[in-house]
């Protein structure tokens, strides 16, 4: 039976055949070939829309009779012929003199189509500029030869940078101001050709322009013949057009699922990579899988068996499985990270500051969470790229923050996904900030989570809980001590140890050295390597917890999602104890010279200075062994002890 309406606005995007095509009803652009998006931006009266408004001149693309409407409204309104008026799209934009959205403009050169998208300089609407850019190829950004680099100049360039527009040509405008002087353009050339160096972005051409004379617009200049460069035309089409990542590894965000007689078709559009009918895919975060039994395509000739980058498709399973909007399909290789925590670089575009411990909707891909700004590392001044710690970040600023959100999150680093690790930031109904997802000092949770073993039942014993308390008078517990390197945490949990130990318990502590020593000799010290270090330990101290035991850990343990699933494992026996120092002072005493060696590169993913270390939140108890001796700090854990897990013992106020 034919598709429902609803159905067919979800999977009706035609199937990609690997090239760009636009509806060439739209201005021409298409003509059924290849076609390049072009973002152009610049500051605000560098002349953006004077040089498209050239552009679609110079190429013959405007409709029959638009100059001349154009030149009769300037006639009638008294002033020059104004060539920004052949591409404002709004009215808004006559009577306030700026461009205050993005608008596109098909046009056509020999070589191709092209999609110019103009966006927005003032900084104010910035957000339209980065709506513009995202959706871009290749970048074209302009600088007045007059006024030179302005802030606006070197932040659109660090927002190309940070949305991953890796082609940028660069045109000084308005040479005619400056009587098509060389030297000032030589000098705009080497300043900004050096910042944009820093950021690792390499301009493709530097041309000195008048879009209003139209100097070196479509033609070479006979006013600038110093310049032995491209036209801007000229340039254009040495771009390449960015090829739908195919060669990717599968991602399909899944945008809803619909019922049709028996059959559920999950829709979405591909990201990026190939799937073919018969592929098994892997849905996550929930990590369940099927077979792809059919793909379902509106207005194709036939039924497609495979989908590519771009495509929107609708998919049946053979098997009906738990799918829903905001999960994302892959191949089981290759599979995204998941992780409900991770590093960002972010603009941020809100009215009010963000600040640790605001919370936001997040929306990744298809999906919409609660996330929680858990620190900001860095704010970045655009203007000469030096970083500041900083505890809130203002509007148009950029920062690198860490995000935590409220579930486990299906997600991808920018570096290897552009597609998908991109987001944005919503407070209340008002978009805020938009960034890329790093995952820098956090490990892939994935293998952490999923659980490969079946048909296992666990064995009760004879011996209970309440035969070894009373056996051993104390309640058995998992006490995990947790702090940054130098804190002090072995040197407390021996001495813990022996005290208890002398009065009685039943004790035992297991220390990170001593366990890489056996349990966990296989492991390193990559973020993935240390949460399964803490994941063995984890379930190891709960084992020792049941026997009746009092299991004292001293791990650092940096990432609280570790920690709470040794907590998990541990159950109500559980304490979480933070053995605090501050950075200073664990450097200050350096047992093991572990700081030094990491200050000078030696060692790499070090807690504290090359990677993260997150305070635990609510911990059971705190020890600052800055303030407190090792017998005070031992004294003070021995008396929660007591009064937590002795039988029939009172709880002692912290």
């Amino acid at each position: 039976m034919p598709l429902s309406v609803c159905a067919r606005k979800a999977i009706c995007s035609p199937m990609n055949t690997g090239s760009n095509n636009n509806d060439s009803s739209n201005g021409g652009g298409g003509g059924g070939g290849e076609s390049l998006k072009v973002a152009i931006v610049g500051h605000v009266d560098h002349g953006k829309s004077t040089l498209v408004g050239r552009l679609f001149h110079d190429t013959g693309s405007l409709p029959e009779g638009k100059f001349e409407a154009i030149q009769a409204m300037c006639e009638r309104r008294g002033m020059p012929f104004e060539w920004a008026f052949l591409m404002d799209a709004l009215q808004a934009e006559r009577d306030q003199g700026v461009t205050i959205d993005t608008s596109q403009i098909w046009f056509r050169t020999a070589k191709r189509g092209y999609v110019i998208i103009d966006a927005p300089g003032h900084k104010e609407f910035l957000k339209n500029m980065i709506t513009g850019a995202a959706a871009s190829d290749a970048a074209l950004l302009l600088i007045d030869a007059e006024e030179g680099i302005r802030e606006q100049s070197r932040r659109h360039g660090y927002l190309l940078h940070l949305l991953g527009v890796r082609q940028v040509m660069v045109a000084v405008n308005k040479m005619d101001l400056v009587d098509f002087d060389r030297g000032r353009f030589d000098a705009i050339e080497r300043e900004y050709r050096a910042y944009l160096g820093e950021l690792g972005v390499t301009p493709t051409h530097f041309i000195p322009v008048s879009a209003r004379q139209g100097d070196n617009i479509a033609q070479p200049s006979a006013a600038m013949a110093w310049y032995k460069g491209p036209t801007v035309l000229n340039a254009l089409d040495d771009f390449q057009v960015v090829t739908q990542p195919d060669d990717l590894p599968l991602r399909f965000p899944i945008q809803d699922v619909y019922r049709f007689d028996d059959r559920r078709i999950i829709a979405g559009r591909i990201e990026s990579g190939r799937l073919s009918v018969g592929d098994t895919l892997l849905f996550s975060p929930a990590n369940r899988t099927g077979k792809v039994k059919s793909i379902e395509a509106w207005s194709v000739p036939g039924q497609p068996v495979q989908a590519g980058a771009g495509d929107g498709i609708g998919i049946t399973l053979e098997e009906q499985i738990f799918v829903e909007r905001g999960d994302l399909a892959s191949h089981e290789t290759n599979p995204p990270i998941e992780s409900d925590v991770f590093r960002a670089r972010l603009f941020w575009l809100g009215e009010r500051d963000l600040g640790v411990g605001s919370r936001y909707t997040m929306k990744l891909n298809t999906k919409d969470m609660g996330v929680v700004v858990q620190s900001i590392e860095r704010v970045v001044d655009t203007d000469d790229l030096s970083a500041r710690e900083a505890t809130g970040v203002a509007r148009n600023e950029v920062a690198e923050v860490t995000l935590r959100a409220d579930t486990m999150l299906a997600l991808d680093e920018f570096s290897s996904s552009p597609q998908t690790g991109r987001f944005v930031l919503v407070d209340g109904y008002n978009i805020s900030g938009g960034g890329i997802i790093s995952m820098e000092g956090y490990a892939d949770q994935r293998h952490l989570i999923t659980r490969r073993a079946s048909n296992i039942q666990r064995v009760e014993h004879d011996v209970t809980e309440e035969n070894r308390q009373h056996r051993n008078g104390h309640q058995g517990a998992v006490l995990w001590f947790t702090g940054l390197s130098g804190s002090g945490k072995s040197t407390v949990a021996v001495a813990v140890e022996r005290r208890l130990f002398n009065l009685g318990y039943q004790t035992y502590a297991l220390d990170g050295d001593n366990v890489r020593h056996g349990l966990n000799a296989d492991l390193g010290f990559s973020p993935e390597d240390r949460a399964e270090n803490i994941r063995r330990i984890g379930e190891v101290a709960a084992l020792i917890s049941q026997a009746g035991l009092i299991c004292i850990t001293a791990f650092i343990s940096p990432y609280r999602s570790d920690r709470d699933r040794a907590r998990g494992a541990g159950g109500e026996q559980f304490s979480e104890i933070y053995i605090e120092a501050d950075l200073a002072t664990c450097e200050q005493r350096d047992p093991k010279g572990l700081y030094k060696k990491a200050r000078a590169g030696e060692i790499p993913d070090f807690t504290g200075i090359s990677a993260p270390y997150e305070a635990p939140d609510t911990p059971e108890l705190v020890v600052d062994t800055a303030a407190l001796s090792v017998d005070e700090a031992v004294e003070r854990v021995v008396a929660y002890i007591q009064g937590r897990f002795a039988i029939d013992a009172k709880p002692v106020a912290d």
